[in-house]
């Protein structure tokens, strides 16, 4: 009975999160990226000056709001626990990576779900990919993968990064001069901020409630046969779907897709690479931004990471190019990564072994 409960609480979540999303694209963000973990923290490294790619640069409440929303439930039930040491440099370096498949995608996990709900079957390459990664990941954990223990933390360590997302959206909302905004392209479109605030505070708090991870349900499912976590990625689905569907929004194809590209293999790898590393981290991109508002510092710096690599996505031109595909530098990138997943395990798994 429980284990039922727990799905529909997932579900409903998943449903919630969807309708958020759907309703932040009608309010003025991007089509099929409603909410998008990668797309949103690209924006705010250009919106803070890290790159300089100016159609892609704001201060994404949606972000702040994920933390502070996880942050802020986390306390009223007693479940903020500062913690981390468990390999804190290599989360970074994860991090870093888990941006640069998602980039060459052009969308989080998050965000693949949301445009394969819109017809995009350059999402389905991508799930594919996703698939493939996590799958990778599987078979390491399976052989003693594992980043290590994790220690208690004070609690100045713990309300850090919530700390630096109050600051983030007072410097949004009092001195937006000392911001960079788009004038066009994706950064120019969003709804607006106390809207994409309250959505974010909403995702954020029914995902620490239901430790909803787009790489935890397939990933349970692999190793255990559970399929309770992945009922908040098929509630998301089926609610941006079907309102899709209402609305007359799908477009099915892979041509025409907006801020999407057919470059296939890349695609595939891509999302392979995010996928990989979710699992090594020990979840999506989402999840460790919920994780960073319960006051896990590892996951904090693998946020940290993420933003270090949406930087050098757009400063070193690693970044798939919507209608075009990823440019060879960003192959390159992609391809480094999976080869550092795959060392890192290797490493780990032979350190559990002795």
């Amino acid at each position: 009975m429980e284990k039922r409960n727990e799905k529909i609480r997932l579900a409903a979540a998943g449903a919630a999160i969807g309708l958020c999303a759907f309703a932040l694209a009608l309010l003025g963000n991007p089509a099929n990226m409603g909410f998008c973990i990668a797309c949103f923290v690209r924006d705010i490294a250009g919106s803070l000056r890290m790159h300089q790619a100016s159609a892609v640069q704001y201060m994404r409440p949606e972000i702040i709001g994920l933390v502070l929303g996880a942050f802020i439930i986390s306390l009223i039930r007693g479940e903020f626990k500062p913690r981390g040491g468990s390999s804190p440099m290599l989360r970074l370096i994860l991090g870093f990576f888990v941006m640069i498949g998602a980039l060459a995608f052009l969308g989080c996990p998050l965000r693949m779900v949301i445009r394969l709900a819109g017809g995009d079957l350059n999402a389905l390459v991508g799930l594919a990919g996703f698939i493939a990664g996590i799958a990778t990941g599987v078979l390491f954990l399976n052989k003693g993968y594992s980043l290590g223990k994790y220690y208690s933390q004070s609690s100045a360590e713990g309300v850090a990064m919530p700390a630096v997302q109050i600051v983030l959206l007072v410097i949004l909302i009092a001195f937006p001069s000392l911001l960079a905004f788009s004038g066009k392209g994706p950064g120019s479109m969003h709804a607006a901020i106390a809207v994409s605030l309250a959505a974010g505070l909403a995702v954020g708090a029914a995902a620490q409630r239901t430790r909803m991870c787009m790489a935890g349900g397939i990933r349970d499912a692999m190793l255990f046969g559970d399929w309770t976590l992945f009922y908040g990625t098929a509630g998301i689905f089926l609610t941006i779907l079907i309102a899709n569907l209402i609305s007359g929004k799908v477009s099915l194809g892979f041509s025409g897709q907006p801020v999407a590209h057919s470059d296939h293999i890349w695609n595939f790898l891509g999302m392979m690479l995010t996928g990989l590393a979710s699992v090594m981290l020990g979840g999506c991109p989402m999840r460790q931004l919920i994780l960073a508002g319960e006051g896990n510092t590892d996951s904090a710096l693998t946020v940290v990471g993420m933003l270090l690599g949406a930087s050098a996505a757009h400063n070193f031109n690693l970044a798939g190019i919507a209608g075009k595909g990823v440019p060879s530098a960003g192959r390159i990138a992609v391809l480094a990564g999976l080869a550092f997943c795959i060392a890192l395990a290797l490493v780990k798994i032979k350190e559990a072994r002795r």
